[in-house]
């Protein structure tokens, strides 16, 4: 691409450079203004036809039989009870990543540094004691799944 726009624009006055800008600028805009915008409406598409095939399938199953409508109550709650349970599997794996990340960092910044009263290797504790209240909630205080 860089080739052929030099090759175009092959005139005095124009910087040995500019095909290089005129590429990268190209393609910020198409990155930006096209593909990301693009992508997130595909995206909320998608979800919506999800949301829509699901609430058709629990308003066919409701509309059944006795059986239908308890199969369906059964599904929401076992639906429910997977998304909680993700929930609190991600906060324990959000958690111990915290406290990796704060742990190398508190020893990183300490060797790196130094261990004086001036030194910042204090700073790992942060994501340190997010990680540690992170695993808390999500072992001792969140309600338990049924």
């Amino acid at each position: 691409m860089t080739h052929l726009v030099m090759n175009l624009a092959n005139r005095e006055g124009i910087p040995d450079n500019m095909g290089m800008w005129l590429f990268l600028s190209v393609g910020a805009v198409s990155l930006f203004v096209v593909f990301i915008p693009l992508l997130s409406w595909m995206d909320n598409r998608r979800r919506e036809r999800e949301a829509f095939y699901k609430a058709d399938t629990m308003r066919r199953l409701a509309e059944g039989s006795g059986q239908g409508a308890t199969a369906a109550i059964q599904l929401m709650r076992e639906e429910e009870r997977i998304k909680r349970i993700k929930t609190l599997e991600g906060l324990k794996i959000g958690g111990l990543i915290n406290l990796g990340v704060g742990m190398g960092l508190l020893i990183f910044l300490r060797a790196l540094l130094g261990g004086g009263s001036g030194s910042p290797y204090l700073c790992g504790l942060i994501p340190g004691f997010i990680g540690i209240a992170m695993l808390v909630y999500a072992v001792f205080l969140a309600a338990p799944v049924e």
